[in-house]
C-alpha cells in the first residue's frame, strides 16, 4: 500500500467519481428510462423499506448525479442532494431541469465532512437518506454518524442501505480455483485500502483512466455504534443476500434486478437499517 496514495484519498476518489459520471450517464450505464418517464424507482431493498416520502424534507448524502434524489422528489419529497463531485452535481442539476424538478430538488457540491458548514440547516430534515457504496469511501465513520444526526429533526429518521461489511472481506481479485471470491481485507483492520481497478461496476465495458481509489472497511458494530453514540435510536436492522450491482462474478441477476448468490446464501451481501432522532 502506498502511504502517499492513502494520504491523498480525497483527491484520488474524487477524480474517479468525476470520471464515472460520464460513464454512468451513457445508455450502458444507469437505466434512467423510468426516471425520465416520471416513474423513478429505487433499488429493490429500498423500495420495500423506505416508506412514504410525500411531503417530507429529505437530505440525500453522497447522492452521485442525483437519480435517487430525483426519484424521491417525483414522489412528493422536497430533496437536497449533496456530493463531493462537481461533475456529478452539474449532471444532477441538468437532469433536475430536464425533468422539471428543480423546484423540488436542490443539489450542493461539498465534501460530506463539510456538510454542516456548507448546509447551515441543522435539525431541519425529516429524512436523511444514503445508500449503496457510501461508507466505504469515508475514513471517519463516527463523524459520518454525527453529521447524519446533526441534520435530523427531533423524531426524524435515517435510512441506510449498503453492501454488508462482511462481504467486503472478499473480492474476485483473490478468488480461488473454483471461482469463488477469496479473502481480500481483514474485517477488523481499519487501515485504508488502496485499490487499482480500471473497471466500473455499472458498465463492465468501461475502462477508467483514474484507476486508483482509497477505501475503508467499517465493521457493522462501528456503523451501528457510531449512530447510537451520535444520539440516534435504532428502529431495525436487516441483512440481505442480494446487492444492486455484480459485486462478485459468480452472482446471478434475478427478476428483481438485483444480484444474488447462485446457490446457497453464503453470507449477507447487503445491510439496511432505520434509526431515529428522539423527539
Amino acid at each position: 500500500m502506498s502511504d502517499a496514495d492513502a494520504g491523498n484519498w480525497r483527491a484520488l476518489n474524487r477524480a474517479k467519481w468525476d470520471e464515472r459520471v460520464a460513464v454512468h450517464l451513457k445508455p450502458t450505464g444507469y437505466d434512467l428510462g423510468p426516471l425520465r418517464a416520471g416513474r423513478g424507482r429505487l433499488n429493490p431493498v429500498e423500495e420495500a423499506e423506505i416508506g412514504e416520502v410525500k411531503g417530507l424534507r429529505v437530505l440525500h448524502l453522497q447522492c452521485h448525479f442525483g437519480a435517487d434524489t430525483l426519484s424521491l422528489a417525483q414522489r412528493g419529497a422536497t430533496a437536497v442532494g449533496l456530493d463531493f463531485s462537481g461533475a456529478a452535481i452539474d449532471a444532477a442539476r441538468t437532469l433536475a431541469g430536464e425533468l422539471g424538478l428543480s423546484d423540488r430538488a436542490r443539489f450542493v457540491q461539498a465534501d460530506l465532512y463539510d456538510a454542516p458548514t456548507v448546509l447551515a440547516e441543522p435539525a431541519s430534515f425529516d429524512l436523511v437518506y444514503t445508500s449503496w457504496g457510501v461508507t466505504c469511501w469515508l475514513p471517519d465513520i463516527r463523524r459520518w454518524a454525527e453529521i447524519v444526526a446533526h441534520f435530523l429533526k427531533p423524531g426524524g429518521r435515517f435510512y441506510y442501505a449498503d453492501a454488508h461489511p462482511a462481504a467486503y472481506v472478499f473480492d474476485d481479485l483473490a478468488k480461488d480455483s473454483d471461482g469463488r471470491p477469496g479473502y481480500f481485507a481483514p474485517y477488523f483492520e481499519r487501515r485504508p485500502i488502496v485499490m487499482d481497478d480500471h473497471k466500473d461496476y455499472a458498465d463492465p465495458s468501461a475502462h477508467l483512466a483514474n484507476a486508483t481509489s482509497v477505501e475503508w472497511l467499517h465493521p457493522l458494530s462501528d456503523i451501528v455504534g457510531g449512530l447510537i453514540d451520535a444520539g440516534l435510536v435504532l428502529d431495525w436492522l436487516h441483512e440481505h443476500a442480494q446487492v444492486p450491482w455484480r459485486m462478485f462474478e459468480m452472482l446471478v441477476q434475478k427478476d428483481d434486478g438485483d444480484w444474488h448468490w447462485p446457490d446457497k446464501q453464503w453470507l449477507p451481501l447487503a445491510v439496511s437499517l432505520q434509526a431515529r432522532r428522539p423527539s
